[in-house]
Protein backbone atom coordinates (compact mmCIF):
# COMPACT_ATOMS: atom_id res chain seq x y z
CA UNK A 1 0.00 0.00 0.00
CA UNK A 2 0.84 3.62 -0.47
CA UNK A 3 1.85 5.51 2.71
CA UNK A 4 0.07 8.76 3.35
CA UNK A 5 -3.16 7.79 1.33
CA UNK A 6 -5.27 7.64 4.12
CA UNK A 7 -6.90 10.66 5.48
CA UNK A 8 -5.56 11.39 9.24
CA UNK A 9 -8.97 10.99 10.74
CA UNK A 10 -9.43 8.06 9.96
CA UNK A 11 -10.98 5.74 12.72
CA UNK A 12 -13.06 3.42 14.73
CA UNK A 13 -16.36 5.41 14.91
CA UNK A 14 -19.89 4.30 16.86
CA UNK A 15 -22.75 4.45 14.99
CA UNK A 16 -25.95 4.72 16.89
CA UNK A 17 -29.88 3.94 15.34
CA UNK A 18 -31.94 6.53 17.63
CA UNK A 19 -35.21 4.37 16.69
CA UNK A 20 -33.85 1.25 18.70
CA UNK A 21 -30.75 1.78 20.47
CA UNK A 22 -28.46 -0.70 18.08
CA UNK A 23 -24.99 0.37 18.24
CA UNK A 24 -22.03 -0.98 15.67
CA UNK A 25 -18.56 -0.15 15.56
CA UNK A 26 -17.02 1.11 11.60
CA UNK A 27 -13.97 3.00 10.10
CA UNK A 28 -15.25 6.38 9.27
CA UNK A 29 -13.88 9.81 8.36
CA UNK A 30 -17.36 11.54 9.55
CA UNK A 31 -16.81 14.81 12.02
CA UNK A 32 -18.73 14.38 15.07
CA UNK A 33 -18.62 16.42 18.84
CA UNK A 34 -20.48 13.35 20.45
CA UNK A 35 -18.40 10.80 21.97
CA UNK A 36 -19.64 7.41 23.18
CA UNK A 37 -17.87 4.62 25.90
CA UNK A 38 -18.37 1.24 24.25
CA UNK A 39 -16.57 -1.88 26.76
CA UNK A 40 -14.33 0.80 28.15
CA UNK A 41 -12.92 2.63 25.20
CA UNK A 42 -14.42 6.36 23.54
CA UNK A 43 -15.63 6.49 20.62
CA UNK A 44 -16.54 9.37 18.53
CA UNK A 45 -20.32 8.86 18.38
CA UNK A 46 -22.57 8.96 15.15
CA UNK A 47 -26.38 9.39 15.68
CA UNK A 48 -28.69 8.09 12.46
CA UNK A 49 -32.28 7.88 12.46
CA UNK A 50 -32.62 4.81 10.80
CA UNK A 51 -30.70 1.76 9.72
CA UNK A 52 -30.63 -1.98 8.62
CA UNK A 53 -31.90 -3.02 11.96
CA UNK A 54 -34.90 -0.55 11.77
CA UNK A 55 -35.60 -0.11 8.09
CA UNK A 56 -38.59 -2.13 7.08
CA UNK A 57 -37.46 -3.27 4.22
CA UNK A 58 -34.24 -5.18 6.14
CA UNK A 59 -36.45 -5.82 9.01
CA UNK A 60 -39.61 -7.73 6.86
CA UNK A 61 -42.04 -5.10 8.46
CA UNK A 62 -42.89 -3.73 4.66
CA UNK A 63 -46.30 -2.45 4.59
CA UNK A 64 -48.33 -3.42 1.29
CA UNK A 65 -50.51 -0.98 0.29
CA UNK A 66 -54.16 -1.93 -1.65
CA UNK A 67 -54.06 -1.02 -4.91
CA UNK A 68 -57.41 -2.41 -6.26
CA UNK A 69 -59.04 -0.57 -2.99
CA UNK A 70 -57.56 2.78 -4.27
CA UNK A 71 -58.71 2.27 -7.73
CA UNK A 72 -61.93 1.35 -6.71
CA UNK A 73 -62.51 4.14 -4.86
CA UNK A 74 -61.19 6.58 -7.46
CA UNK A 75 -63.65 5.44 -9.70
CA UNK A 76 -66.69 5.58 -7.22
CA UNK A 77 -65.51 9.48 -6.37
CA UNK A 78 -65.52 10.64 -9.81
CA UNK A 79 -68.16 8.35 -11.25
CA UNK A 80 -70.12 11.67 -11.62
CA UNK A 81 -68.15 13.03 -14.27
CA UNK A 82 -67.79 10.13 -16.60
CA UNK A 83 -69.10 10.72 -20.21
CA UNK A 84 -71.65 8.18 -21.01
Amino acid sequence: MKAEIHPSNYRLVAFKDMSNGDLFLCKSTANTKDTIEVEGVEYPLIKMEISSTSHPFYTGKVKLVDTAGRVDKFMSKYKKFSKK
